[in-house]
Parts: structure tokens; C-alpha cells; sequence
């Protein structure tokens, strides 16, 4: 099955970043948006996985989850991947959190390196993915909506993370539909 691990978002987050994809909607690009319902923060991806490999999964997610408490995220800026003036990705980053996002990520990261799915290429970079584009057809448009929002028009849109999600991803021609397999909670402090 196909697998990742997340911290899944409230909904009012997902509804407010709802609300800034249907703006960026505007600009009449050829961007597939992510389902609202789908919108999370990706700590790794693990690809496809056995019902063995699940097994440690989860428990590295409950040892995990063990020693780290709850934080506080705050969703600030918009941005892109590689860069805002070449969008492949489209995300919103984090001002708030970012530390604690990552450190949670390193510790997964090493974790599930030692029962065999490989460390990413790239450092991890604590963001939500909201959307990726699939032409350059009205790019210049999207990027100067994107700079223009930017700063999310100094609206600040903060939770708490407060558990640690495993979801299994099944691809349908409609898009992915995700189904939580393990959702185990940080620490209260």
C-alpha cells in the first residue's frame, strides 16, 4: 500500500486554505489544486509498504509521538517550488512551528531509514502543499497573484499539532483519496 506521515490539519485551516485557492483560481492557470479535504503537512513519504514494514511503521510513530509534545503552527507566507517565479508547487509556509516540524521529520526520517525506506534526497522543508501546476499556460498571471498573497494579506492562520498521522494514499483518476491508518498523540505538556 501506499503510505505517508502527516500532521493533519483542523477544518477551519482547510477551509481558509480553501478560500486562497479558490483566489488563485483566478489567475486561469493549469494548476491541479489539492482537495481541501486533502491538505496536510507531509513529515515523509514512505511510498509502498508491506503489512510488515507497517508494523515497525507504527511503532516508530508511537515512539515518535512519545517524545515530543504538542506545538503551535502558524500558516504565514505563500510560496513555490523550485521558486515563486517558476511554480511547479505551490505551498503556504510555516513562521511558526517550522522547528518543531522538522525536528519531528529528522527523527522519522532516521527511524525509518534503519528498517530499510531511504532517506530523501532533499532537507526537509516544513510546508502544505496546496497545489502543483501541469503547464505554463497563464503562469505569469499565478506568479503575481502569488506575489501579491504572498504574505497571505497579514492574515495569520494558526492550530496546534497535537498528533502524529500515518495514511495510506489510494490513486484514483479523480485524484488520491487518503484513509488514516495510525493516528497516535504528541505529548501534552
Amino acid at each position: 500500500m501506499r503510505t505517508f506521515i502527516a500532521i493533519e490539519l483542523p477544518g477551519e485551516i482547510k477551509n481558509s486554505l480553501s478560500h486562497l485557492q479558490e483566489q488563485l483560481k483566478d489567475a486561469g492557470a493549469d494548476v491541479k489544486w489539492v482537495q481541501p479535504n486533502n491538505i496536510h503537512l507531509t513529515l515523509k513519504f514512505l511510498g509502498e509498504i508491506d503489512d510488515k514494514k507497517l508494523e515497525k511503521i507504527t511503532k516508530i510513530i508511537d515512539d515518535t509521538a512519545k517524545e515530543k509534545n504538542k506545538f503551535q503552527i502558524r500558516i504565514s507566507s505563500l510560496g513555490a517550488f523550485p521558486k515563486i517565479d517558476f511554480p511547479r508547487v505551490i505551498w503556504v509556509g510555516l513562521d511558526s512551528g517550522d522547528k518543531e516540524t522538522k525536528g519531528i521529520a529528522k527523527d522519522l526520517e532516521e527511524k525509518i531509514a534503519k528498517i530499510g525506506i531511504p532517506k530523501e534526497d532533499r532537507p526537509f522543508s516544513s510546508h502544505i502543499t496546496i497545489g502543483r501546476t501541469k503547464s505554463s499556460l497563464n503562469r505569469e498571471r499565478l506568479v503575481q497573484d502569488l506575489k501579491n498573497k504572498a504574505e497571505l494579506g497579514g492574515e495569520k492562520l494558526e492550530f496546534y499539532a497535537t498528533s502524529i498521522t500515518l495514511f495510506k494514499s489510494t490513486l484514483t483518476p479523480h485524484g488520491p483519496i487518503y484513509e488514516i491508518l495510525k493516528e497516535t498523540n504528541l505529548k501534552t505538556t
